[in-house]
């Protein structure tokens, strides 16, 4: 007989997973941004061919990269953060750092954002926003969008890190949950 997690760690889990796929997946565009950008650079200096289209795949995937990974990053604590006392803490008290941390900060922050971009982004889809340039991709839309990416797959990253945070504090998150900084 298996042991089941219970349902919100389960639910904790599964994000965690999806973040790290999407996460990984976006990881990969940075052979697109290496492998794009020299060949906009040997067009434009070596033939004097402008690729418009090239040039900006590049600036979408270098967005999916920063922003599409961000909550794989923070899942793996590979933000930077100064923490001089933390690394000291007990389990359950940075737990409970992680806990404060991901309600009074991460959650309202990303839901300013959402907040604040909602807009902006409809606005772009509603017009269905293309480049201004000549040869320039027609998808400005989806590339604002990946700002509503960021937001949610933090979203999802902070809540699943309250579930895990939650389990600490109470005791009943085996210890290799829980997130460790050094």
């Amino acid at each position: 007989m298996t042991h089941r997690p219970p349902p919100l760690l389960g639910l904790a889990r599964l994000i965690d997973t999806l973040n790290t796929r999407f996460g990984q997946a976006c990881a990969w565009l940075t052979l697109l941004l290496v492998v794009g950008t020299a060949i906009v650079v040997v067009l434009r200096y070596g033939f004097g061919i402008g690729a418009i289209a090239l040039q900006e795949a590049v600036l979408y995937a270098h967005a999916l990269v920063f922003m599409g990974a961000s909550a794989w990053t923070l899942q793996r604590n590979a933000h930077v953060r100064v923490d001089i006392f933390y690394q000291k803490f007990s389990g359950r008290r940075q737990a409970l750092v992680e806990l404060l941390g991901n309600l009074l900060l991460l959650l309202p922050l990303c839901l300013f954002l959402g907040w604040s971009s909602w807009d902006y982004v409809a606005n772009s889809w509603s017009t269905l926003e293309a480049s201004s340039e000549s040869g320039g991709l027609k998808f400005v839309y989806l590339q604002k969008s990946i700002i509503l990416v960021l937001v949610v797959s933090l979203l999802l990253q902070g809540i699943a890190d309250l579930i895990k945070a939650a389990y600490a504090l109470a005791g009943r998150l085996p210890e290799p949950e829980v997130k460790h900084h050094g």
